[in-house]
């Protein structure tokens, strides 16, 4: 396969949840991966159970997309070892404390900003470089927004306000990106069922001051759209979509 070919994927965030179901359906779609996470045993755990060609087309990479140096470090070892960057999904995230605004740190706050919005920029910043300089020229980027980039939950404002920054960037990205054949997209995802959201089953505080458990979705589904938006021709974008569980309050959160 040459580098014509081959398609080339890098996953933030890929050891767990979203970013691991994305990284082994991408795998299975031929694509050549660059899993991402801070944790090497998840990464390695993410590759369990899949064939030796897959394998040998993954490359695991132990980052932080909170560091400059790091993010850096990242984007050289996958041209260096796949020589170009096809697509990126922006998918490293942290939540904070469900707590009143007005007991959230200033330690917290920054955390959840730090990885969730500053992250995805730096990645975005790198892709563009690389994308612009490969040949052929281009490339696409998705990031994972949220439920939470459009309506919030009660006390989360750390959280949504890092999602709401990510559809701006998004938004700035996808124009900046046009006119050397960079795609920029997000898909806003509701209560996919990983580790993280198992909570939601068990009930969570709703607008109304209810707590109430909310139904949840295949990580599979999700993985499948990445998979779906990733193999597109550069001549077409999904600019948002959101991809939730039927049932889950979502307008108005109630």
């Amino acid at each position: 396969m040459t580098t014509e070919t081959r398609k080339v994927a890098l996953i933030t965030g890929a050891g767990t949840g979203i970013g691991r179901a994305a990284a082994r359906a991408l795998l299975a779609a031929d694509f050549h991966v660059v899993l991402s996470g801070r944790r090497r045993g998840k990464l390695q755990q993410a590759l369990e159970g899949l064939s030796d060609d897959a394998r040998e087309r993954a490359l695991l990479q132990e980052a932080d997309v909170r560091d400059a140096e790091s993010v850096a470090a990242l984007f050289d070892a996958c041209v260096q070892r796949f020589e170009r960057l096809d697509f990126l999904f922006n998918n490293a995230g942290t939540g904070a404390p469900a707590v009143p605004l007005e007991a959230l740190t200033l330690e917290q706050w920054r955390a959840a900003l730090d990885t969730n919005l500053t992250g995805a920029f730096l990645c975005t910043q790198h892709a563009f470089r690389t994308m612009k300089a490969q040949t052929p020229r281009g490339g696409r980027i998705l990031n994972n927004g949220s439920i939470s980039a459009h309506v919030p939950r009660p006390n989360s404002i750390a959280y949504t306000a890092s999602k709401h920054g990510m559809t701006g960037l998004t938004r700035a990205a996808a124009l900046d990106g046009r006119a050397f054949d960079i795609a920029v997209g997000q898909i806003d995802i509701g209560n996919a069922a990983t580790p993280l959201t198992e909570r939601m089953e068990q009930g969570v505080l709703q607008a109304d001051g209810s707590v109430r458990a909310e139904p949840r979705i295949d990580v599979n589904l999700v993985a499948e759209a990445v998979v779906n938006i990733a193999r597109m021709p550069l001549a077409a974008n999904v600019p948002f979509m959101t991809l939730m569980a039927t049932q889950m309050p979502y307008a108005g959160r109630g």
